[in-house]
């Protein structure tokens, strides 16, 4: 499946302003905002987040390199222009697990 064809399978982000990804400090690492050219990649980390008790580890970041599909070899190609598949590949790789808040509109 790709990438294009996973988005129609996850849940909705109506209503979601933005996604903020947190370490174990409580500290912020990043946001998503839902906003065209970031959408796609908010919807998956959300529905990551969804299934793995409001959290992205190692697992769910696995799972998520798998829904963005044919993105990942051309991240891999070129580390920086897919930051947030770049966050994946890293997080797949490592132990630590990241707290996803959403922030509605």
């Amino acid at each position: 499946m790709n990438f294009a064809q996973r988005l129609q399978t996850l849940p909705p982000i109506d209503g979601i302003v933005r996604l903020v990804l947190r370490d174990a400090q409580d500290q912020e690492v990043a946001t998503i905002d839902n906003l065209p050219g970031k959408a796609g990649s908010l919807r998956v980390y959300h529905a990551l987040a969804a299934q793995h008790n409001g959290s992205i580890g190692p697992e769910a970041a696995a799972l998520g390199l798998q829904w963005f599909a044919e993105h990942v070899a051309d991240a891999q190609a070129n580390p920086g222009k897919h930051p947030n598949i770049d966050r994946l590949i890293a997080w797949a790789a490592g132990s630590a697990v990241y707290r996803v808040q959403v922030q509605r509109g």
